[in-house]
């Protein structure tokens, strides 16, 4: 997720690195002065990535450095930088990946669904989209999965990303001429994709491909959901369910 290399002079803010939240606190609670915490990590840290954003945090005298949908900590004149996660501990909550979830999210109505295959299960009034490539394996216990959901729309979109028989697979595929069903009968069954023949418009898996780099989708599955939520890696029925359920509320 990050490019800025940890081997910078940057503290590491674990669960058991007491003495680091401590200093923080003890801290005085100064005005954050945005300029001169941006002046003083672009001078010392010359590799660190743009601050897009400077804002306070629960914490008085700390505040935190958006880079993307990167977040750090600082204190209010840049001179100690901490990465790591923020845990209320009333709650248990995880402040910090909250965060990065909401900066993650994805508009569910932006995506391109014209280059997606399409399959409904039910009436399909949930909707889920998945970024996968033929041969994941992880993609296809997914979709082992994937059939016991009701009620629910899947848009997948094709990302060849581990390799040229990944490529010509998701080009069979896209070209069959039910290409949804095709899919299935491959990562379900295991039935080769017969050869696409003649003519036909592919370029949907290379806009798959950018897209996927534009939002930084690093593996297969990625999933996104209705509100926007992004999940990577594969989810079990269970969690599938609970997801949608919760995407449906947000």
């Amino acid at each position: 997720m990050r490019h800025f290399s940890l081997r910078s002079p940057i503290v590491r803010a674990a669960g058991t690195a007491l003495a680091v939240w401590v200093a923080v606190l003890a801290a005085p609670a100064a005005f954050a002065d945005e300029a001169l915490i941006r002046k003083n990590v672009a001078q010392r840290l010359p590799d660190f990535p743009k601050i897009d954003e400077v804002s306070k945090t629960p914490i008085p005298g700390l505040f935190e450095l958006r880079a993307g949908t990167d977040v750090f900590y600082s204190d209010a004149s840049g001179d100690t930088l901490i990465e790591g996660q923020m845990i209320d501990t009333r709650t248990r909550a995880n402040l910090t990946e909250a965060r990065l979830a909401k900066l993650s999210a994805i508009d569910f109505a932006s995506l391109p669904l014209a280059d997606a295959m399409v399959f409904k299960q039910g009436n399909g009034t949930r909707k889920l989209a998945v970024f996968a490539d033929p041969n994941c394996g992880y993609c296809k216990k997914f979709e082992r999965d994937l059939q016991a959901v009701k009620d629910v729309t899947v848009y997948t979109f094709l990302m060849p990303i581990l390799g040229s028989d990944s490529t010509d697979k998701a080009r069979n595929i896209w070209c069959a001429k039910d290409n949804a069903r095709a899919w299935r009968d491959w990562m379900i069954d295991g039935a080769t994709p017969p050869r696409s023949m003649g003519a036909c418009d592919a370029a949907a898996i290379a806009r798959n491909n950018a897209l996927g780099r534009k939002y930084r989708l690093n593996g297969t599955p990625a999933l996104v959901f209705e509100d926007g939520k992004r999940i990577p890696g594969a989810l079990s029925t269970e969690q599938i369910e609970k997801q949608l359920a919760a995407s449906r509320k947000g």
